[in-house]
């Protein structure tokens, strides 16, 4: 299950191989600041493209919900419901009740904090999937799932209660998400989707008594790790969980690529007796070219306290650098005209492209053309054409991928 903050990052998910996509809407969703929810006009093309492609479209409508939200959570359930979306994902009871009066199948967030087998029976009464804690441990997890075999607990649907858990991407100090930091500093409320991360800045201590102050060094004291199951994917799905959420509805569209891509050959690899060190070094290699804050396993192996980042924002050891727009495609031999619009594009170059249909292309400069003529070296300015792997769109992005 991968992340989808706009079209190419859908599309990007889709190349990537995941199963199912979810997505915001509106401002009823936890990443309600990003600029890139969608809207309920986008409902109907994201359903279709979904269906294309046989995948499942999950919207996440999971925050806090008050008296002057209900309009609008009723707007989007019925509208995700007349277009065939697959599922909401939702943690307030409003939004979990009126979905079922409308039929909607519903998956139940991260948000409820879902630790135990009493709360998946309480929930089984209005969901089939459902999300675990992120604090839980491997152990635990796959007491509830035998749990949930062994006394045949079952959803709506009539068949036994799925259960989903994260397997990559951001972690909150605070359990499942539920802080109040950015609420007390800003009154940006992180329940609200309106988080301002302030938890992951430098902090100093101050010895109240005497005015001393100390600075924290090499470590981001309430800005954990990203979480990163590749190591032990294998032990994971043995617990008996159903659905790998990948975390991301705020990053770039090479990232949805790169790690759903990673989490699909893993899960494959898993599946057919492959799964070895070497291919995790091969994935962790990959998900370590895009946005990351460093990575530990989480508390999925029992650890009790967080691993902490020594660094403020993406520890990728690769980065991409904006070279311009593309401007035509010639289908019958597979290239892009392009415009140069700042840097300059070397043969050799790393490239990526990226958009709203093309999702994205990644593949080396190996001929650059002006005019018909092979070039070495394109500088600012000038219109030029290059051999890509797949077809691509007016105005899709051109950019040149380089060591962080």
């Amino acid at each position: 299950m991968a992340p989808a903050g706009n079209f190419e990052s859908m599309m990007a998910a889709i190349q990537g191989g995941a199963d199912s996509v979810y997505f915001g809407i509106e401002q009823l969703n936890m990443r309600a600041r990003a600029t890139m929810n969608f809207t309920l006009e986008d409902l109907g093309e994201i359903a279709r493209i979904c269906n294309q492609h046989g995948v499942k479209s999950y919207i996440t409508l999971n925050t806090i919900l008050y008296d002057h939200d209900l309009s609008l959570m009723r707007r989007i359930v019925d509208e995700a419901a007349s277009q065939g979306i697959s599922a909401i994902i939702a943690s307030d009871q409003a939004a979990i009740g009126y979905a079922r009066s409308k039929g909607m199948p519903v998956h139940i967030s991260t948000q409820v904090n879902i630790s135990n087998i009493e709360t998946i029976k309480f929930y089984a009464l209005f969901a089939d999937v459902m999300v675990l804690a992120r604090e839980l441990s491997m152990i635990q997890m796959r007491e509830i799932t035998q749990t949930i075999e062994r006394e045949k607990i079952t959803g709506p649907s009539g068949e036994l209660v799925r259960i989903e858990v994260f397997a990559h991407g951001a972690l909150c100090m605070a359990i499942s998400g539920k802080c109040y930091l950015s609420l007390h500093t800003h009154n940006s409320s992180a329940n609200r989707g309106v988080c301002i991360q302030n938890c992951r800045r430098q902090y100093e201590v101050k010895d109240r008594d005497e005015g001393h102050e100390f600075h924290i060094e090499n470590e981001y004291i309430m800005s954990p790790k990203d979480l990163n199951t590749l190591p032990f994917l294998d032990q994971l799905l043995d617990t008996g969980i159903d659905v790998l959420k990948v975390e991301g509805r705020g990053r770039a569209p090479e990232y949805v690529k790169a790690v759903t891509q990673a989490y699909r050959q893993g899960i494959d690899s898993v599946l057919e007796g492959t799964f070895t060190p070497a291919k995790v070094d091969g994935w962790m290699s990959e998900v370590e070219k895009v946005y990351n804050r460093g990575f530990w396993g989480g508390y999925y192996l029992g650890k009790k306290l967080g691993e902490w980042s020594d660094t403020y924002g993406s520890k990728a050891t690769t980065k991409k650098v904006y070279l311009g727009k593309s401007l035509h495609y010639f289908p019958r031999v597979h290239v892009g005209e392009f415009k140069m619009e700042s840097h300059k594009l070397n043969k050799g170059d790393k490239l990526l492209i990226t958009g709203p249909v093309t999702g994205v292309l990644e593949f080396t400069a190996d001929e650059i053309r002006v005019d018909d003529q092979p070039v070495d070296t394109i500088e600012q300015g000038v219109s030029f054409s290059l051999k890509v792997p797949d077809k691509v769109r007016p105005s899709d992005k051109l950019y040149k991928i380089v060591d962080a």
